[in-house]
């Protein structure tokens, strides 16, 4: 229900109806000065001539909803709290990251991981530790397992966690509220959220799907440690902003004169990330955070998709911050004025005002350079005015410079001890950045590549292998796309992102050749991988989950002929370098799955019963489905469990292989779970990997391949 305008003039009520007259010539829009309480942002009107009356909307609907609501901001006054309204930019990181986890040194990276945020993007205030999707559903481990399974388990979290407070910097944990088809745990979500916040020394909750916590969830946090934040992904309910002090401000609309974040207006202290993680330009984001004293999001690795900032933006958000946390209360408790006139069309501005010092936020809404006078403002006796984007003392009362394409630009004036101490410092800072600007479009592209496969020559078909003949064709393979569904971590042209909640398959197509080589009839049972422990004396680098559901060294009774798991890539491939062989490669694999006809399951075109055990919590031993041998007899090419394929791909930020084949296993509940059952032979499944600990699962298993001579 909107609200309007009370107490206009005449002169206004004029202006009123000739802006709605306009609106048949495309100068302004019909609700110029109707504010929406559905509204994320409060769209502005282009007219300067109009901002008075829109300003005194918005002034009226705030006075209105704090009475309607009986605002209480006691928990935004609280000390332990303070931290969240200056928490300017936060960084999205996926633990299995690279730049953050060193897999082959095994240690958390959080130096050099926060040397490039400063070097890149200007730093960052906190971070969310983003841990199980798309992963989890794989098998049964729930969320809180994941970060249990992490490095060093919840102690090797705590060391990240604090490694991150040393440097400054707050840390989220994630929470999945969709997450009900996995393990459950012997206690509420709730409850085990606040233990592990406790446990890891956690500053903040990130609230997956959701907009606000339950009821309850202020007290129970806040007996497990003080301070920690409630942040939804979306937009939190004006009832509930009281406790919870930050939100995502995803893929909010705005107008082209800037328009107001309605939750930041209402509760300046509440701190909103802007956020469209999938769009190659953020100038819409930068510019909405610039004018409204509010955050970013920073997200480049997109659950396993690359996405990079631009040069333009990642040049604009690092000359931004300092000035953000270094008048942050201004952002937070000042006087603020949107929309003050300036002098050049395209450009616009906010008004910032407290304890003596004014400052104006500018952006240049146009794709050109903006050159000459910007802004016109008085300077009493003894005060000075300051470029603070240039980094230097500027002329009033009328102040002239450039915005480039796109830009923003900052201004401020005020007795020389409004500004702090170190302000000398802090200014040649700002001119040190500005100096290093690069405005150009371009993004880094992350070049995937692929692991070399291992050779493994044999003179002749062994006991429990297959040949398979010589073949040359164009293979087809369909990949779920999940948000990382691409064998390039970089997403494909023509790949629609927006729409990938849809989890659609994605067709991929390649030239593949094969010479003559063997494959393993059936999948590494645990008898066989005993036998390998024994004598070969294999002792894993991290023994982590390996293993983990055999007892004293030995596999469960009456499983010695089912299918050994909770194995890694690297337990499959010292099995198979002892056996002398090694894994097959994903194509390899679909090839002695399918054939050379292009069959969907080993056995022909459409599932058929009793030819694969369908969906179960158990695994089959691995001769139980004759029936459901591929055409070159191979046992199991369609369920029972997932199977390790060679050859890991890596990006610089994301390490994945490719699983194939499907489990019997399939979590239920939530499409956001990985995908589960029995597969067609096409099927390519990407899994990302970390370490051992998490990449050791109770549904992969794995079999050999080896080289024969032509």
């Amino acid at each position: 229900m909107g609200v309007l305008i009370s107490k206009i003039s005449r002169r206004r009520f004029v202006q009123l109806t000739a802006a709605v007259a306009a609106v048949g010539m495309g100068r302004a829009a019909p609700n110029d000065f109707t504010l929406d309480d559905a509204a994320h942002i409060f769209p502005a009107p282009g007219d300067p001539v109009l901002w008075p009356a829109y300003r005194e909307a918005l002034a009226h609907w705030r006075e209105k909803t704090r009475a309607r609501l009986h605002y209480d901001d006691a928990l935004y006054r609280r000390p332990d709290f303070f931290w969240a309204a200056s928490n300017y930019a936060c960084g999205f990181l996926m633990t299995c990251d690279e730049t953050f986890y060193d897999p082959r040194a095994a240690r958390y990276t959080v130096g050099s991981y926060l040397r490039r945020a400063r070097r890149e993007f200007g730093g960052f205030d906190s971070v969310v530790l983003w841990h199980a999707y798309p992963r989890i559903g794989v098998d049964n481990r729930n969320q809180f397992d994941f970060y249990r399974d992490s490095p060093g388990g919840v102690a090797g979290v705590r060391g990240a966690v604090r490694q991150f407070h040393q440097r400054g910097v707050r840390v989220y944990i994630d929470y999945n509220p969709w997450d009900t088809g996995t393990r459950r745990e012997p206690k509420s979500d709730l409850e085990a959220l606040a233990d592990l916040v406790a446990s890891i020394e956690a500053d903040g909750i990130f609230l997956d799907t959701l907009d606000s916590g339950g009821a309850g969830w202020r007290a129970r946090l806040d007996a497990a440690r003080p301070g920690v934040i409630l942040e939804g992904e979306d937009s939190v309910p004006l009832e509930k902003l009281h406790d919870h002090h930050a939100s995502w401000a995803q893929w909010f609309d705005d107008s082209p004169a800037p328009g107001v974040l309605k939750h930041k207006w209402f509760e300046r202290r509440h701190m909103q990330h802007q956020i469209r993680r999938w769009d190659h330009d953020h100038t819409g984001e930068l510019h909405s955070a610039w004018m409204n004293g509010s955050g970013m999001m920073v997200w480049e690795n997109v659950f396993g998709s690359h996405v990079p900032w631009s040069a333009r933006d990642r040049s604009m958000l690092r000359a931004m911050l300092p000035i953000q946390r270094r008048f942050h209360t201004l952002f937070s408790e000042g006087a603020w004025t949107p929309l003050v006139p300036c002098e050049q069309p395209g450009v616009f501005a906010s008004f910032w005002e407290r304890a003596g010092l004014r400052l104006w936020t500018l952006v240049n809404r146009s794709e050109n350079a903006c050159q000459g006078n910007l802004l016109r403002v008085a300077a009493a006796p003894k005060q000075r005015c300051f470029d603070l984007i240039h980094g230097a003392e500027a002329a009033p009362p009328l102040l002239s410079g450039e915005i480039l394409p796109r830009g923003v630009a900052c201004f401020a004036v005020g007795a020389l001890d409004d500004f702090g101490s170190g302000f000398s410092a802090f200014l040649r800072s700002q001119a040190t950045i500005d100096r290093h600007k690069d405005f150009s479009t371009a993004r880094p592209h992350a070049v995937t590549v692929r692991s070399p496969g291992l050779r493994a020559p044999l003179r002749e078909v062994p006991d429990g292998m297959v040949e398979i003949s010589p073949a040359a064709f164009e293979m087809s393979m369909n990949m779920r796309v999940r948000e990382c569904g691409f064998y390039d971590s970089t997403p494909p042209p023509g790949i629609d992102l927006g729409d990938s909640y849809g989890f659609r398959l994605q067709n991929f197509r390649r030239q593949v050749s094969f010479r003559r080589f063997a494959m393993d009839k059936t999948l590494v049972t645990n008898a066989a991988f005993a036998e390998f422990m024994r004598a070969g004396g294999y002792t894993p680098r991290h023994p982590e989950n390996f293993l983990k559901h055999w007892s004293d060294g030995h596999p469960p009774t009456g499983l010695e002929n089912h299918p050994v798991v909770y194995v890694d890539m690297e337990d499959a491939q010292a099995f198979a370098r002892w056996a002398r062989k090694r894994l097959p490669t994903e194509e390899e694999w679909q090839y002695a799955a399918q054939g050379t006809d292009g069959r969907k399951f080993p056995w022909g075109a459409d599932m058929e019963a009793n030819r694969c055990e369908g969906i179960s919590d158990k695994t089959n031993a691995v001769t139980a489905f004759p029936s459901g041998r591929s055409p070159f007899g191979c046992y199991d090419m369609c369920g029972n469990v997932w199977e390790w394929t060679d050859g890991a791909y890596s990006d610089g930020f994301t390490r994945f292989c490719i699983l194939r084949g499907g489990a019997n296993y399939q979590a239920q509940g939530s499409g956001w779970y990985a995908d589960g059952g029995p597969r067609p032979v096409d099927f390519a499944a990407k899994f990302l990997l970390t370490w051992p600990g998490l990449d050791r699962c109770a549904t992969i298993g794995f079999r050999c391949a080896a080289d024969l001579p032509d």
